[in-house]
């Protein structure tokens, strides 16, 4: 994977600083503000899950969030996934659309 370093990043992340860690194509990433982190020597990268068999990009109006509408705020972490952002929801990631949630997928939490 290419570095997409994300630039002005002063915050450290590790296993004790707060922020949310996942399993991704064979290291930990971590969410915060919306992007997937991962330590790489002496900067950070954004990463993204990309659209695979684990993590489709589909409509599955079956899925059911009762009333719940994810978006900017709404409780669930930001995951960049495909073109587009996600929200992490019991180890799913859940995207919103036309008036329901689709499943895109498991996480691996770490």
């Amino acid at each position: 994977m290419a570095c997409q370093t994300h630039e002005g990043h002063t915050h450290t992340h590790s296993s004790s600083c707060g922020h949310t860690a996942i399993r991704h194509e064979g290291h930990i990433d971590y969410l915060h503000d919306g992007h997937m982190h991962n330590i790489h020597g002496a900067h950070v990268d954004d990463h993204r899950f990309e659209e695979s068999a684990r993590n489709p990009v589909q409509c599955t109006p079956q899925n059911n969030c009762n009333s719940h509408k994810h978006g900017p705020g709404c409780g669930h972490e930001a995951v960049p996934h495909g073109d587009h952002t996600d929200y992490l929801v019991q180890g799913h990631l859940h995207h919103p659309h036309s008036g329901h949630c689709d499943d895109h997928g498991s996480v691996e939490m770490a």
